[in-house]
């Protein structure tokens, strides 16, 4: 009877030696082709030439899958991180992205928004759970209230406030899609944000029960927030601008088969009777605030970062620029793809990480990433808070 050793022809002993005289091998390779890309950066510098040479690096990456039979898709991967990582190591050498850097050292950072007394634009009315939010994080602050997403933006434009402050994420919901559009639309920055837990109730006229109600009015988000709720008492969900006009609203009308789904905070403003309270799906529902300015803030605690940016049409782009994080090794939170206005089927990425731009190798890694990829376009980086 034949052992292992000799079915096998070599034990996992001897196997692991032999990776370990390759991966050797290999190390030193690398070692000398990153030396090498170190000249090619001077040389690019001097001769004032462009970092990335998409013909150079595709003629390669064909070169070495096509003399790799089975293995051409491993091979593929494996140079198009090389790739990568000799860019980044290029762009640091030359000091790529300067405008990028002035937006980094002209960042301030000592303000504290939470300290001031400066106009907030707030989405939706007075009671809304952004209203709520907005006054944890500005307690002094004067807030305008405004109907539409956009028109929050829209005041930051016009200089009718100083900051806005949206909901862009809810832990059941998900995102807020128009509202990430019009973050890629505007480009502004991101200086702070707040995780704030959600307690929705359902709210109707004094007189009324719940019995009574017909009709039950929302933000869209709120109401899959609450799905189970409705269905279950058999409502018909009506889309309303936002949860507290959707309270003002039924206060108005003064109709006992209409209610809204809204804080107990806005139930209290427009003088409507609470059904009842907690009714969202998820007891632990919270919702993502977002503060924008037209100025960045980075303070020395931020340790978020958001950016956006699209890839070329090119198999593995994406995955290629995602290594970049991992071999930086970061954290990506957050990856979100809408579509290009005006281009189809072609989109901007959304993306979170974990950091602080002010770090070097962050900062490098970000600035390299601005030369290379369209539509870049750094969003802030800002402190996460949770109440």
């Amino acid at each position: 009877m034949k052992n292992k050793k000799e079915d096998y022809g070599m034990d996992l002993k001897d196997i692991r030696a032999e990776i370990d005289e390759i991966d050797s091998q290999l190390v030193e390779l690398l070692l000398r082709r990153m030396s090498c890309s170190e000249e090619v950066a001077r040389y690019k510098a001097e001769n004032n030439m462009p970092i990335f040479n998409n013909e150079r690096e595709q003629q390669i990456i064909d070169k070495v899958t096509a003399n790799s039979g089975r293995y051409a898709d491993c091979t593929r991967i494996l140079f198009q991180n090389i790739m990568e990582i000799s860019r980044g190591l290029q762009h640091d050498i030359i000091g790529s992205g300067k405008e990028l850097r002035k937006l980094f050292d002209s960042a301030d950072s000592k303000a504290k928004i939470n300290e001031t007394h400066e106009k907030v634009a707030c989405f939706g009315n007075a009671g809304s759970n952004t209203h709520i939010a907005l006054m944890k994080l500005f307690p002094e602050s004067e807030p305008v209230f405004y109907g539409k997403f956009s028109s929050v933006f829209e005041a930051l434009e016009n200089k009718e406030a100083d900051y806005g402050i949206i909901p862009i994420e809810n832990s059941s919901a998900g995102s807020v899609i128009d509202v990430y559009d019009l973050m890629l639309q505007y480009r502004y920055y991101i200086v702070s944000a707040v995780d704030l837990k959600i307690n929705h109730c359902i709210a109707g006229v004094e007189g009324a029960e719940l019995s009574d109600v017909k009709e039950v009015y929302s933000k869209d988000q709120a109401l899959a927030q609450c799905s189970k709720f409705i269905d279950e008492h058999k409502l018909s969900a009506m889309l309303y601008a936002s949860t507290s006009a959707a309270a003002k609203m039924v206060a108005e009308k003064g109709d006992k088969s209409l209610s809204a789904v809204c804080s107990a905070y806005a139930a209290k403003e427009y003088g409507l009777k609470v059904f009842a309270e907690g009714i969202q799906n998820d007891e632990n529902n919270c919702t993502r605030f977002i503060i924008i300015s037209k100025n960045p803030i980075i303070s020395d605690d931020a340790d978020r970062i958001s950016l956006c940016f699209s890839v070329s049409h090119v198999k593995g782009s994406l995955c290629s620029v995602l290594s970049r994080f991992s071999s930086h090794g970061l954290n990506l939170t957050k990856i979100e793809s809408r579509p290009m206005v005006g281009k189809s089927f072609e989109y901007l990425f959304y993306l979170d990480f974990t950091g602080n731009a002010q770090s070097e190798h962050i900062k490098n890694l970000l600035c390299s990433l601005s030369e290379e990829l369209p539509e870049f376009s750094f969003l802030g980086n800002y402190k996460e808070l949770r109440f």
